[in-house]
């Protein structure tokens, strides 16, 4: 069993910054693919941002070039790290693991999530 915790989220003005981290037990990330998903009020989960257990990453087009997804295996902890944020990004950060890889932009392909962190950017 894997238990996740993410922590970071608060208020930002637009084009601000914030860190979101998610610390993992029970099994190590390295052997886990990673990932971010967000939902707004009224709207669907919706994928953000992945980190494959091949190392390699993956972002929604909507975030590209503004948020990184990073691990750190000694800390046990993966992180998603938010620039240049906008009203839009409004949403409940989750981060979720799991044994699938292939298809790292769906929920299913997760069988572990946190409880959710609020990010919230006013205009």
């Amino acid at each position: 069993q894997v238990q996740l915790v993410e922590s970071g989220g608060g208020l930002v003005q637009t084009g601000g910054s914030l860190r979101l981290s998610c610390a993992a037990s029970g099994r190590a990330l390295s052997s886990l693919g990673m990932a971010w998903f967000r939902q707004a009020p009224g709207k669907e989960r919706e994928f953000v941002a992945a980190s494959r257990r091949s190392g390699n990453t993956y972002y929604a087009d909507s975030v590209k070039g503004r948020f990184t997804i990073s691990r750190d295996t000694a800390k046990n902890t993966m992180y998603l790290q938010m620039h240049s944020l906008k009203p839009e990004d409004t949403a409940v950060y989750y981060c979720a693991a799991g044994s699938g890889d292939y298809y790292y932009y769906t929920l299913p392909n997760y069988d572990y999530w946190g409880q959710g962190t609020q990010v919230t950017v006013s205009s």
